[in-house]
């Protein structure tokens, strides 16, 4: 049987993060996307220049669509602007009790536009990590939901312990911001133990969707069946693969290569 994503974000029509970025690693992962855009951004290489979100009820027409018809295995959410577009995900979230929630708490985008309003931060705790199942913060985004500053690995503990007691099942902090570092290490936190996966950090500036992919990826493997841990270890070297292998577009931050972990499957199978 076919298995189906859904992604609830942001259009990026510069293609490189957002909605975009999500169906083409669902597609490449071999799970059917479909997708609920909760805004649109006139977004480049270079940054965000334009935000016009969607209305509540515009987005909950979408998801209903889905859920009245086709159904979905997982779902990541992605970009959701302000509190009333997060309620009213919660609620159909709740309403058709999907689980597989992977949320990707887009914050601020590469050029430093901000993605969320203050105010959703707080209907973000409340309402929507409760029924998630994995969440993705990067450091910033991290520090926001957490409300202190992370310098060090300890640091990433304790706010992932703080992000689990928000109700969310695992927790992975990314380590693309981790600064002065040769690697990049994401912390994986079941409530019980951490899991450190490190992989050679790759100088280059061509790194825009990479938040978006990687929770994108998860999603796809969670959609398939797969385990948590094994869904954030096929992530991990799908986003690795994209970033070494990334496309020279623009003249700002490009985006990163999503056919780049198939090709590669398909040379070391050869």
């Amino acid at each position: 049987m076919m298995k189906k994503a859904l992604t609830i974000a942001g259009s990026d029509s510069g293609g490189g993060a957002g909605i975009q970025a999500d169906l083409k690693t669902f597609q490449e992962l071999q799970v059917f996307g479909m997708s609920a855009v909760t805004a649109v951004t006139a977004q480049n290489t270079l940054g965000v220049h334009g935000v016009y979100p969607m209305s509540a009820e515009a987005v909950e027409k979408q998801i209903k669509a889905i859920g009245d018809d086709m159904g979905t295995d997982a779902i990541k959410t992605g970009m959701l602007f302000n509190a009333e577009i997060i309620e009213t995900v919660a609620e159909n979230l709740k309403i058709y009790k999907w689980g597989n929630l992977v949320i990707d708490p887009v914050m601020i985008a590469k050029g430093g536009a901000s993605l969320l309003l203050n105010e959703a931060v707080f209907a973000m705790k409340k309402h929507l990590i409760p029924l998630a199942k994995v969440i993705t913060p990067n450091i910033p985004e991290a520090e926001v939901l957490t409300d202190m500053k992370i310098l060090t690995q300890k640091d990433k503990q304790e706010a992932a312990k703080r992000l689990f007691d928000m109700g969310v099942t695992f927790v992975v902090i990314k380590g693309g911001h981790d600064e002065g570092s040769t690697e990049s290490s994401d912390l994986l936190f079941d409530g019980e133990k951490f899991i450190t996966l490190t992989s050679k950090r790759i100088p280059t500036k061509n790194t825009h969707g990479t938040g978006c992919t990687f929770a994108a990826a998860i999603t796809a493997e969670l959609a398939k069946g797969k385990t948590v841990h094994e869904a954030v270890v096929v992530a991990k070297n799908f986003i690795q693969a994209a970033i070494e292998n990334g496309i020279s577009i623009g003249q700002g931050h490009g985006p990163t290569n999503h056919w780049a972990y198939r090709k590669r499957k398909e040379f070391t199978t050869q």
